[in-house]
């Protein structure tokens, strides 16, 4: 399980972070004390960083230049600072990519997978993994597993297990789930939608899970 350090001093960012690494299957850490960070970098030995530049003591570019004394880490820099002289003074002291506030959490979770896929050589299925409750969903098996059983599913219903995981109880609407069944030849109609949601109700009440699907009416659906 891929670890990250969180080293911003907004708590309700660093919260947002943190839970939504947690949903992605990461291990994030929230630094509290800004006196000292080597000392949590040293015990965490995380994976990756996200940065912010303006903490307490010392900025984001300071603790940039000792982490690189000490490890090759990868660094990502989030800041609501927008110049390029930032931008290039993060890059120029280590960092390895830079992200403006206020930003997307999907964005930001896009950004992280695609540092590790630049820093590391993985099949770690903690980046395929998502949870909710006591359902494990494996994206690229495809795959749900429960504490005692485990069933296959379609790509399609894997799609929509994982897009309702995403949004953690919040409803979706059956028009930003049919876009996330997009492919390249064909598109899936309301029907399709509807039927593909039925297939994994069944799925689910045959390993025990039932009703955490709940349709919303007239708007979409949500996990219970």
């Amino acid at each position: 399980m891929y670890k990250v350090l969180i080293i911003e001093d907004d708590v309700t960012i660093s919260s947002i972070i943190e839970k939504s690494l947690q949903k992605w299957g990461f291990t994030p850490k929230r630094i509290e004390v800004f006196s000292d960070i080597l000392t949590p970098f040293h015990s965490f030995e995380p994976h990756l960083i996200l940065l912010d530049i303006n903490l307490p003591y010392y900025d984001g570019f300071y603790w940039c230049t000792k982490i690189r004394e000490l490890s090759n880490v990868p660094i990502m820099f989030i800041s609501s600072r927008d110049t390029d002289a930032d931008k290039i003074r993060a890059i120029t002291q280590g960092g390895d990519d830079y992200i403006e506030k206020p930003f997307s959490i999907d964005l930001l979770i896009a950004k992280i997978q695609a540092t590790l896929r630049r820093s590391y050589s993985y099949n770690d299925e903690t980046l395929h993994t998502l949870q909710y409750k006591d359902l494990l969903l494996h994206l690229d098996k495809q795959l749900i597993v429960t504490n005692q059983d485990e069933i296959e599913l379609t790509k399609n219903e894997s799609k929509i297990l994982a897009i309702l995981i995403q949004h953690n109880g919040n409803t979706v609407t059956r028009s930003k789930i049919m876009q996330t069944l997009w492919d390249n030849e064909s598109f899936v109609d309301d029907n399709t939608l509807t039927v593909n949601i039925t297939r994994l109700r069944r799925k689910l009440k045959e390993i025990n899970v039932e009703d955490y699907i709940k349709t919303v009416k007239g708007e979409g659906y949500r996990l219970s």
